[in-house]
């Protein structure tokens, strides 16, 4: 695809007119894709109505957290100053932040009154932390919190509605595919299949999934293996949206953790670990060879008792031989696109590269 690009822009496209996207490379694929307006206004009204699913009416203040630097300057997604005083939206650039940024958010949160906070799962679950830790009373007009952009895990959306004391949708989409799915007001995914065409199939013992564009006509998108892995699901909703359900697994194909037996461990074993753990501010399993894990924290140093107990786990469940280093930092980098991963396998994309 990237050797010919240029063949897979549609014959009939004005050149001048078809736009030149790229993908964050999170999952240590970057990718560059063609797009035209209309299906830019199309993300946009996927996105629109995602939101109404909280109560949420056009007119209606919202505000970003995003952390994809490419996206806050002029030109980029949410770069067009004017047209989020129109659609009554604000964007945060949150791709970089400290302590002090944090608590300034949150209370502009409570002057600026949103009706929506959206963003990046774990920008916003660090804003909730503030708002738990300095007992800011958030404004009484928040009717959700859509989290995007990163997996999701339980304990960041516990936190979310502890902090902001309203229902947190997740959102599953991507660049190049936006608007794949969205949780409704009952906590169920459901699949826009007027937007996308979804498939789940077997590969590699993975659930992975196939997604086909059905917005933008000026590059195919076809079964586009997109990294994630999940389930189509039979049944209704009780919420009365005629959009087929599923199901996200916590995983992307390289947070997978493999080891010199054979054995492959889904990230959520990794992340579990560090339950009640409430003193860790962030945290990142990185699998640089088979024999050995690094747990990157920023927190202060985990007691003896801690430390053994993890390691004890880790060899009886993981693999006998396998060495735990643990690094304390004081932040630790996300990938070019602004995004935190919990688990990075062997062989992916490491923060700060491509």
């Amino acid at each position: 695809m990237i050797r010919r690009l240029d063949d897979l822009l549609v014959d009939t496209a004005a050149r001048s007119q078809a736009k030149l996207g790229h993908t964050g490379g999170s999952t240590g694929k970057p990718l560059a894709f063609w797009y035209d307006e209309a299906k830019h206004e199309l993300m946009r009204a996927g996105m629109m109505r995602s939101y109404q699913l909280s109560g949420w009416r056009p007119g209606q203040k919202i505000l970003n957290f995003w952390g994809a630097r490419q996206d806050v300057v002029p030109g980029g997604m949410f770069g067009a100053q004017l047209g989020d005083a129109i659609a009554a939206e604000h964007t945060i650039s949150a791709y970089e932040y400290t302590e002090a940024q944090l608590v300034d958010w949150a209370r502009f949160i409570q002057r600026y009154r949103p009706v929506l906070l959206q963003g990046y799962a774990s920008v916003l679950a660090e804003v909730a932390r503030v708002v738990i830790e300095n007992r800011l009373a958030m404004p009484k007009t928040l009717l959700g919190v859509y989290s995007t952009a990163e997996v999701l895990t339980d304990a960041q959306r516990q936190r979310m509605q502890q902090a902001f004391g309203c229902k947190v949708f997740n959102q599953y989409g991507s660049r190049e595919i936006p608007n794949i799915a969205c949780e409704c007001s009952h906590g169920r995914m459901h699949v826009f299949t007027d937007m996308v065409f979804l498939e789940s199939r077997k590969i590699d013992d993975e659930n992975r999934l196939l997604v086909t564009s059905l917005t933008n006509r000026l590059m195919p998108m076809i079964r586009y293996d997109i990294g994630d892995s999940g389930r189509l699901l039979d049944g209704e909703c009780a919420c009365g949206l005629p959009f087929p359900l599923m199901e996200m697994d916590l995983c992307r194909q390289n947070d997978l953790i493999r080891t010199p037996s054979g054995k492959t461990v889904h990230p959520s074993y990794f992340n579990r670990l560090l339950y009640g753990q409430t003193q860790i501010r962030q945290y990142q399993w990185v699998q640089h060879d088979l024999g050995q894990l690094e747990l990157n924290l920023v927190a202060p140093p985990l007691g003896s008792e801690t430390l053994a107990s993890l390691e004890a786990s880790i060899r009886r469940d993981v693999d006998a031989l396998m060495v735990l280093k643990v690094h304390y930092l004081d932040d630790i980098p996300r990938t070019v696109s602004g995004k935190h991963r919990f688990v990075i396998g062997l062989g992916a994309a490491h923060p700060g590269h491509p």
